[in-house]
């Protein structure tokens, strides 16, 4: 029989991680449901989210590193948005089995166009929370990412 038990803290943290849970699923769907009409999900338009915002091209296992995500999926849905003309390969010039991912004017115009419905999206739901309580959040979400990626050190709150 385990007879550890939670400390304050670690309870309160593990309230939080169960919401964390929830608000992923449901920050999803609606994500979902907000991008259907361009013929994306949230998941293809996070990876051109990622491929925007990586400073270079880069090959999927990379763009799934910065994802924090599984190499195979990012590849399935790479491979999906390939065959619609959003993003296409290139040669990497370091590793000529790891193509460099590329998005298309296609690609650029639909994340565009993502982003526009987004911010009337954030704008409403941001509505009637403090800009200081998000800022603490984000705080601890970096220092706990950090800790679970092995370098605690990374984030010190203030």
């Amino acid at each position: 029989m385990n007879d550890a038990k939670q400390t304050s803290v670690g309870s309160a943290l593990t309230n939080l991680i169960l919401e964390l849970f929830k608000l992923h699923g449901r920050v999803l769907a609606s994500g979902d449901r907000l991008v259907a009409p361009l013929g994306l999900t949230s998941a293809r338009w996070q990876i051109l989210g990622a491929i925007i915002a990586a400073d270079r091209p880069q090959p999927v296992a990379w763009l799934a590193r910065d994802m924090g995500a599984n190499r195979q999926n990012i590849q399935r849905i790479v491979n999906d948005l390939e065959k619609e003309g959003l993003v296409a390969f290139e040669t990497n010039p370091h590793h000529r089995r790891a193509q460099l991912v590329v998005l298309t004017d296609k690609g650029k115009q639909i994340f565009d166009a993502a982003m526009r419905l987004q911010a009337p999206w954030v704008n409403e739901l941001s509505d009637g929370l403090r800009i200081e309580d998000i800022e603490t959040m984000h705080k601890v979400m970096l220092a706990l990412r950090g800790k679970l990626e092995g370098n605690g050190d990374a984030e010190k709150q203030d």
